[in-house]
């Protein structure tokens, strides 16, 4: 028997912005019930491609036949009535509205002017049910939830439109191992119904597990398409994507200086279900990682120790003077920087420039009797953009043009304009969503920032991430760090088990 008829032809699509083509002339073809995987490097065009695909933008040239008829996708909402539905990385729901009001939001179960709340709320509970999440209750707010519960809330959303096509941008990213396993039972059921999946991913081992073909893109054209995903080698797919050979290798890590200074101290810090009596350190120059588990308290960890979170006890040192809890403000004065896990809503005003968003944090510099000197502030833009490679190269782009890994380096160039004044940098999920040759850039300019005494404390879904960039790891389990050693000392394998049965070594 031959292949079925494509769900979807994407032919010869072209999407140009101000002064760059992102799309040119991309091909893609999915067919009914297969998992069809998207790979290309930060601004290869992945986001730009869905975006078309969801109706958010509309293509300059090209045809989109989907079910065997031209289609013209005018804005999201038609996408979604003609069976295709997108849940992106960055998570597109309103945290004041409960999980049962986003999952129906824009097509509200209503008779008569009036919203069916109680019906509502089962057709949710049953759809969480089917992700299995029954779980999560339907009049929560989504804001109260941890990215996992918005994950799966984001998915109950496609699916109550009963789509024949949905699109995945990084749908693991922010799930533990055993809801990535989950994630994937319910790809193959869906896959099983006869509904097709694009799925985007940077990790490849799950491109084997759940994927059936691959279309690469690069520079905004598709360089490969209809690959088999179990078979195509890594190094083919790594050389399509980068155009060269790239190994996954991390900087070199320096031999410990146990007289080093501590920039960090935390005694005893405790958040009310989240954490308990937590103590770490960081020394000046050192990379702390934090291994667990979603849900294990270790953002929390993080976002109480920047401020963003305000303990009921414990303490936080900032080279030896104690830092007022709670208080953001008062971490970044004393040196403080953080790139939360989810830079949209947490990090970036999204319709600012590259400029705006970069220096925003310290305007102050470049005031002087009331005025702001644009140019300075320009041109110590300029030299993050150079630094650390922001493509397109452009201070004046608004954010929400980029690609997710340059949105990253945008939070990151953020803290390194006064680099002399920062002290400790706070990483959550630091390459999530960015691809293999960017993370490779992001780790090297992660050491060069420790090797200027500059301590780091950072927190990865990748255990083999956190092995081999770190110079000490502490595994946290259900709010509690059950082991604290050094990175050499540690495999994958011991730090998983203690992470999933909290045995400690």
């Amino acid at each position: 028997m031959g292949s079925p008829e494509p769900l979807l032809l994407m032919r010869g699509i072209v999407k140009e912005f101000p002064g760059v083509r992102a799309l040119d002339g991309v091909d893609l073809d999915v067919r009914p019930g297969e998992v069809h995987c998207l790979l290309g490097q930060n601004g290869a065009g992945k986001s730009t491609l869905i975006k078309v695909l969801a109706g958010a933008h509309q293509p300059d040239q090209g045809e989109i036949v989907f079910a065997g008829a031209p289609v013209r996708l005018a804005g999201p909402t038609a996408a979604m009535r003609a069976g295709i539905a997108t849940i992106y990385q960055e998570l597109d729901l309103v945290d004041g509205l409960s999980v049962a009001e986003n999952v129906f939001l824009g097509h509200e179960r209503a008779r008569l002017g009036f919203t069916r709340r109680a019906e509502a709320e089962r057709a949710a509970r049953d759809l969480l049910a089917r992700l299995g999440h029954g779980e999560i209750p339907p009049r929560r707010e989504v804001g109260r939830l941890p990215a996992a519960g918005k994950q799966v809330v984001s998915m109950a959303r496609a699916l109550s439109h009963d789509a024949r096509l949905i699109v995945m941008d990084e749908p693991s990213a922010a799930l533990a191992h055993d809801e990535v396993a989950n994630l994937f039972r319910i790809i193959r059921e869906l896959t099983s119904a006869g509904v097709a999946v694009v799925y985007i991913s940077h990790r490849l081992e799950e491109i084997r597990e759940i994927g059936d073909r691959v279309t690469v893109l690069k520079d905004g054209r598709s360089v490969a398409g209809g690959l088999p995903a179990q078979t195509t080698s890594t190094d083919e797919i790594v050389s399509l994507m980068t155009g060269r050979d790239v190994e996954y290798v991390f900087p070199e890590r320096p031999e410990p200086e146990d007289d080093r200074p501590e920039v960090l101290r935390v005694e005893d810090l405790t958040l009310p279900g989240a954490f308990e009596d937590v103590s770490l350190t960081v020394r000046a120059g050192e990379i702390v990682g934090l291994a667990g588990l979603v849900g294990s308290g270790r953002s929390e960890i993080l976002e109480t120790v920047y401020g963003a979170r305000r303990p009921a006890r414990g303490r936080v040192l900032i080279d030896g003077r104690p830092v007022r809890p709670g208080d953001t403000g008062a971490a970044v004065r004393r040196g403080m920087g953080m790139a939360p896990e989810e830079r949209k809503s947490q990090a970036l005003l999204m319709n600012e420039s590259v400029a705006g968003n970069v220096s925003v944090a310290g305007l102050s510099r470049y005031a002087s009797f009331g005025w702001l000197s644009r140019r300075r502030e320009l041109a110590d833009v300029r030299r993050q953009i150079e630094a650390l490679d922001i493509r397109p190269p452009d201070p004046r782009r608004p954010v929400v043009t980029l690609s997710g890994g340059n949105q990253q380096k945008v939070v990151l160039a953020r803290w390194l304009l006064d680099p002399d004044g920062l002290r400790l940098l706070i990483l959550d999920e630091p390459t999530r969503g960015v691809d293999v040759g960017a993370r490779a850039e992001l780790y090297a300019v992660i050491r060069q920032l420790a090797g200027r005494g500059i301590g780091v404390l950072l927190v990865s879904s990748e255990v083999p991430e956190v092995l081999g960039l770190a110079d000490r790891v502490l595994v946290v389990r259900e709010g509690r760090v059950v082991h604290t050693g050094d990175a050499r000392d540690l495999d994958e394998g011991s730090v998983l088990n203690m992470i999933m049965e909290g045995s400690a070594l």
